[in-house]
């Protein structure tokens, strides 16, 4: 199967059970065509993006012994996945130029986020809400609509998102063990063991790709766009173990944690 097609697929399928469906291996890059645009994904009705403020925020914590909210908390990871899927296809399709050792590690990636958004959907069926029951929004693939580069998707979705998701894997972890939920914290330390493997690929191709007069640190707040910042790449309790297990170096997570303590802004390019 070539990437392109399964790009498509994952993009472009209007029905969960094709977005999730398993690449037909091998896998080949020989005709990686040239770049196609897509606004929006194809979805099923009922996970297509609801207007803005009509999905549900994640539940507070403390309601997580309550099956409803432990559910909702599930459905919107499941969303979140989902998302970060469809980002990776749109941008192999809308850059085809990038190393095909890079597009294949991608799909390697994207059959993470397939799982991930399946263990997620499955949860929160099993306690009562099934994926696509409630609205979901959009807010992680909007942030794609900007990319204008591959550098702007590693400094945004990898280094970003994911690295962000090296302290909210952890977070919610503790949060489900805290009322029993014993499946629903050992999915979260799988995502996190492989959030961390997401992070390399992203600081790898970063290093490989960006100018080379350029540090990590400048090629990288130089590609995060407004609002988006450095310090919006950590959660509520900085972890350093799994960043340095990703490849960063002591000296970039310190300029991280500074950031964070200042909440440094980036401003608008001019």
């Amino acid at each position: 199967m070539e990437i392109k097609a399964f790009a498509k697929r994952v993009l472009l399928s209007e029905t969960l059970e094709e977005k999730l469906k398993n690449i037909d291996l091998p896998i080949t890059d020989e005709s990686p065509g040239s770049a196609l645009i897509v606004d929006e994904p194809g979805r099923p009705d009922d996970l297509k993006f609801a207007a803005p403020r009509k999905a549900p925020a994640m539940p507070k914590p403390s309601s997580f012994q309550e099956a409803h909210c432990l559910a909702t908390a599930h459905h919107i990871m499941a969303n979140h996945e989902l998302q970060a899927l469809e980002i990776m296809a749109r941008v192999l399709l809308a850059f085809p130029e990038t190393p095909t050792e890079f597009r294949q590690g991608m799909i390697s990636i994207m059959h993470d986020e397939q799982r991930h958004t399946q263990l997620h959907a499955n949860i929160s069926a099993t306690l009562g809400i099934p994926f696509g029951q409630l609205p979901v929004n959009c807010y992680i693939w909007k942030k794609s609509s900007v990319f204008e580069n591959i550098l702007d998707y590693l400094a945004c979705l990898p280094l970003l998102f994911e690295g962000c998701n090296l302290d909210h894997t952890l977070e919610f972890e503790n949060y489900f063990s805290d009322v029993d939920a014993t499946q629903s914290a050992k999915i979260m330390r799988t995502i996190h063991n492989d959030e961390i493997r997401h992070v390399a690929f992203g600081w790898h191709w970063l290093n490989e790709l960006k100018p080379p007069e350029l540090s990590m640190w400048d090629a990288w707040v130089s590609h995060l766009k407004w609002p988006l910042r450095p310090s919006k790449a950590a959660g509520d309790n900085f972890n350093l173990q799994p960043r340095l297990e990703a490849g960063m170096t002591r000296e970039f997570i310190e300029r991280l944690q500074q950031a964070i303590e200042n909440d440094e802004e980036i401003g608008p390019q001019t």
